[in-house]
């Protein structure tokens, strides 16, 4: 499904039609061992998911270049020993299909050593003509027409009364003049923040009740505006 014209929905990722580049955000690859350490009991079931899901994807596509808008990898301050044999890992898939580019993200502090494993650039934004990508925990000018960030992990609950179901969702919105596209996380561990009720971490993303919610679950489904949504669930 095309979320904006040119730019395509395709699973968790972001497919720019014109120039063939794939987008994906938040891996927050480590974060089981992170978890782990803090006595947080957890299996270690995320990788081989990203890895299966991100390999349907590629394999769907002609990609001229991938662009990994900001945590690939998820502890601040150091690189685990999960971080650095996974990350490589996924590295290695996506340059088997294209060349990689890092957009750095608040928890790439060290991503440096990573990036030099394997020659990948890191950036603190990409630009094309048209769109500028960035991770989106810190303000930036923006100077092109559209503007993709990752960061907030965006999610929704939805509620018919009996249970509720969480999913990740892709917001569509205006931030000043431009066009604000907000990319769920590419992560297993949770769903992500529920956009209806929890506080946002973006500071791009102030009154979002007029943003479009488009939710992923088997295929992509355009729930309409926010606003209409938190009214139906309250």
């Amino acid at each position: 499904m095309e979320i904006l014209k040119d730019i395509e929905i395709v699973d968790l990722a972001l497919y720019l039609k014109e120039e063939k580049i794939l987008i994906i955000a938040d891996l927050h690859i480590g974060q089981e061992e992170a978890m782990n350490k803090e006595g947080i009991l957890i299996p270690r079931f995320q990788f081989k998911e990203i890895e299966s899901r991100l390999k349907k994807i590629l394999d769907k596509l002609e990609i001229n270049k991938i662009i990994i808008n900001g945590d690939l990898k998820h502890e601040f301050g150091i690189i685990s020993e999960q971080e650095w044999r996974n990350t490589l890992k996924i590295l290695d898939l996506c340059l088997s299909y294209a060349p990689v580019i890092l957009i750095k993200g608040n928890h790439d502090k060290i991503i440096g050593p990573i990036a030099d494993k394997r020659n990948v650039q890191i950036l603190e934004s990409y630009e094309t003509k048209e769109i500028t990508i960035l991770h989106g925990d810190k303000l930036k000018e923006i100077k092109t027409k559209t503007l993709i960030i990752g960061h907030e992990h965006p999610a929704i609950i939805i509620s018919d009364r009996i249970r509720k179901e969480k999913y990740k969702c892709f917001l569509k919105g205006k931030w000043k003049n431009k066009t604000l596209i907000v990319m769920p996380s590419f992560n297993f561990i949770t769903e992500g923040t529920d956009i209806t009720n929890q506080k946002l971490l973006s500071p791009f993303l102030k009154n979002i009740s007029n943003f479009e919610v488009y939710v992923i679950e088997d295929k992509v489904y355009n729930f309409g505006k926010l606003k209409n949504l938190r009214q139906s669930n309250a």
